[in-house]
């Protein structure tokens, strides 16, 4: 299927922190859905999912996270910070920039765990969740515990990030690494030069790399964060548990966070929930199987319109 949003103009809005670039489909009366991308990724991941939401009537809503893209910083004095408490609450307050009650929220990576936290601290704002790999909500109490050996080895850019040559590999290779890191997470996803492309040209943002080397080192606890997000870290310090309806997509060939990774994360979720294990996929399920992640979508979206005929 052809690209559908690739070179479409971004909408801008503002929050207390970001001007945050969008892309907006479909009717302003339609369902909300907001599509989150991961990292190292961007919007261009979703240009084979919308179409579909768009058909079944939904307003579809793929922002730039922040470091990615048009997406700005409004003060130069806002901490650089990815850590997790950032990536839920800018989601959650861009669903109030754009009056946004509630939405289905779906993503992988990072936008997965900004969507399981709007899903487990907010969930009066959530519809229905579609999670990349499960329950992505970070135990930074634990971080520091080892894995085993193999797990180790999938978590080699994490240690590379602690060390300051890794902040200059990531400055100085970000295309080279950004690439590999698609490869080795979705090993059998072909991919040609052009839609690499469209994507990193997202990491040109001049934020990209800090608040990249932030995220992977606030999450082993060895960099602080932004003080006016402690209160939410400390809420997710307790792992809370996501009581909407959810469906969690998993690749079978994920690189980085393989089906065993995931299979026992049902604990953490309260409400209806459906584990998908996705033959052939790695770590970008809208990209190598935009069907089956609009399907995802399609299924919450359908379900809430029962229950909302039979209230």
């Amino acid at each position: 299927m052809a690209a559908h949003t690739a070179g479409k103009p971004c909408a801008r809005i503002r929050t207390a922190t970001l001007e945050v670039a969008f892309e907006e489909s479909g009717g302003a009366n339609g369902t909300p859905v907001i599509l989150l991308h991961g990292w190292p990724y961007d919007p261009r991941c979703y240009d084979e999912v919308v179409p579909p939401l768009v058909a079944a009537g939904c307003r579809v809503i793929v922002p730039y996270l922040r470091g990615f893209g048009p997406t700005r910083f409004l003060s130069a004095d806002t901490p650089r910070s990815g850590q997790q408490a950032a990536l839920g609450n800018d989601l959650r307050e861009l669903m109030d920039a754009l009056g946004i009650g509630r939405a289905i929220l779906a993503g992988y990576d990072w936008g997965g765990r900004a969507a399981c936290i709007v899903a487990a601290l907010w969930p009066e704002r959530v519809i229905g969740l579609v999670t990349g790999n499960g329950y992505n909500i970070q135990d930074i109490a634990a971080a520091a515990k080892p894995v085993a050996p193999a797990q180790e080895h999938r978590f080699w850019y994490q240690y590379y990030f602690h060390t300051e040559r890794g902040r200059a590999g990531l400055t100085q290779n970000r295309r080279a690494l950004c690439r590999y890191i698609w490869q080795i997470w979705s090993p059998l996803w072909t991919f040609d030069d052009a839609t690499y492309e469209r994507s990193a040209a997202s990491f040109d943002n001049a934020d990209f790399v800090d608040v990249t080397i932030q995220s992977y080192r606030h999450r082993f606890g060895y960099a602080p964060g932004d003080p006016t997000l402690a209160a939410i870290e400390q809420k997710l310090a307790a792992q809370p548990t996501i009581a909407v309806p959810s469906i969690a997509l998993q690749g079978e060939v994920d690189g980085v966070g393989p089906p065993a990774s995931s299979e026992h994360h049902h604990r953490f979720f309260t409400g209806a929930f459906t584990r998908h294990v996705l033959p052939r996929i790695g770590h970008n399920p809208p990209q190598e199987a935009p069907r089956a992640f609009a399907d995802a979508v399609l299924a919450l979206m359908s379900e809430a319109g029962r229950e909302s005929g039979s209230a």
